[in-house]
């Protein structure tokens, strides 16, 4: 009787066959640059292929060449992880930033408008506003919570409506938990699309990682990851990844090819071992997020929560977004305090067993301070605009017991002065 498995018991072995490597259970780490051919006749094939000089025959499999290439470890990997997002195909980078800015080197081209959600990951963010724009690329951005005719205005004010590009997303925002609707912006996209060219939704997802949100089946046409966090999970490897069909990818992993950014069979092979226990983790990350944002929001010094599990019918069109985007609340939970930078960072430097570091989506609790730290280039006039403030907190919840990791944010409370007044409210600003 046939039956469909699900990811996670994929993840043991989908893509690897132990006879292929001495009945090793694991996949071994192909840690070498290159590869033998058997014949010349099959290294012309190889080449034909990898170059795009012919298109692979129906029964021919893709060769091992060179480890710039593809390697074993790397194409398993790939495999793997379209699994969960419900992809045609997957590229692995050695970083986040790799997969992002190979995405969108190839998509957008000079005259080009690419159109954002803010707030953006800092990193993005810089690349967005200091490089593509010195390729002649126009970036337009709009605020948390901007309506399709809102949209709309700012491509038309653009005076680029035949040239958009890319609408390029992060949902959940990070560092505030703000929602976009991806249907919506494909929507979007579609009517601003040429008979010529098709503009494109691009979706980073790593805020959700590939268990709580799937953007393709929302129409985005990219899935990008910074594989160091959830899929990775420990802390300990740094990688990223851009999911989409076989067409769009074939034309990254091109780029790639000649930017040399593609994954080492290391890193490959620990994102690997990473996966087999990913979803397991990431429901306890959740689990324990929904305790941990539940108690915050009743604590006397904490101002506002921000976590999709708090959200009610009462907030409208976001609440209606995450009941269809999301299968999760997540383990991402931004808060601010009463007062200002001075509090934030005593509550941050009296923290034991949450560690004062950037990064998410690990296995221990992280926190840390994004108008200082992950978010300190941003311009300041866009954070207030953002809700990136001097009282916002940051906190990716890890595995550990729920009740200590509660105690240990208690404790840092404690020693938060109390506040004399709240924060000032900053006029919103139009973001362009």
């Amino acid at each position: 009787m046939k039956r469909t498995f699900q990811p996670e018991t994929l993840m043991m072995s989908h893509g690897y066959r132990p006879e292929w490597s001495e009945g090793a259970v694991k996949c071994p780490i192909f840690q070498t640059s290159t590869f033998v051919f058997r014949t010349a006749e099959e290294g012309k094939a190889f080449f034909e292929v990898a170059y795009g000089l012919r298109e692979r025959g129906d029964k021919e499999k893709t060769g091992l060449i060179y480890s710039r290439l593809n390697n074993p470890d790397m194409e398993i990997l790939e495999d793997r992880l379209t699994l969960w997002d419900g992809a045609e195909a997957c590229a692995v980078f050695e970083s986040g930033m790799s997969a992002i800015s190979t995405a969108l080197f190839e998509f957008l081209q000079p005259g080009d408008l690419l159109l954002y959600s803010n707030p953006l990951y800092g990193g993005t963010s810089h690349f967005v506003h200091h490089v593509l724009t010195k390729f002649g690329i126009e970036v337009r951005g709009f605020l948390p919570g901007a309506t399709r005719e809102e949209l709309e205005q700012i491509i038309l004010e653009s005076g680029k409506k035949d040239r958009l590009g890319m609408i390029y997303l992060e949902t959940p925002a990070n560092p505030t938990n703000d929602l976009v609707d991806i249907s919506m912006c494909r929507s979007v996209a579609d009517q601003f699309s040429t008979p010529d060219r098709r503009a494109l939704v691009a979706v980073d997802n790593t805020y959700m990682g590939p268990l709580w949100q799937h953007p393709l089946k929302h129409g985005a046409d990219l899935v990008l990851y910074s594989a160091t966090k959830y899929i990775g999970g420990h802390s300990d490897v740094i990688a990223g990844a851009c999911l989409g069909s076989k067409e769009l990818i074939t034309r990254v992993k091109t780029l790639r090819t000649f930017l040399g950014n593609m994954i080492a069979p290391h890193t490959g092979w620990l994102l690997m071992r990473s996966l087999e226990t990913l979803k397991l983790r990431m429901e306890k990350q959740a689990e324990n997020a929904q305790i941990i944002a539940r108690r915050l929001a009743e604590h006397p010094k904490v101002a506002k929560v921000h976590y999709l599990g708090l959200l009610s019918p009462e907030d409208g069109e976001a609440y209606r977004t995450y009941r269809r985007q999301c299968t999760s609340p997540g383990a991402m939970v931004s808060f601010e305090l009463k007062g200002g930078e001075h509090e934030a960072f005593v509550f941050l430097n009296h923290l034991k067993i949450a560690k004062l570091a950037v990064s998410l989506g690990s296995t221990e609790s992280l926190a840390q301070h994004p108008a200082t730290m992950t978010h300190a280039g941003v311009d300041p006039a866009e954070k207030a605009a953002f809700g990136i403030t001097d009282t916002l907190v940051r906190l990716s919840v890890g595995v550990e017991n729920a009740e200590d990791l509660w105690w240990d944010v208690e404790q840092a409370l404690a020693a938060v002065p109390a506040a004399k007044s709240s924060r000032m409210e900053m006029p919103a600003l139009e973001v362009v």
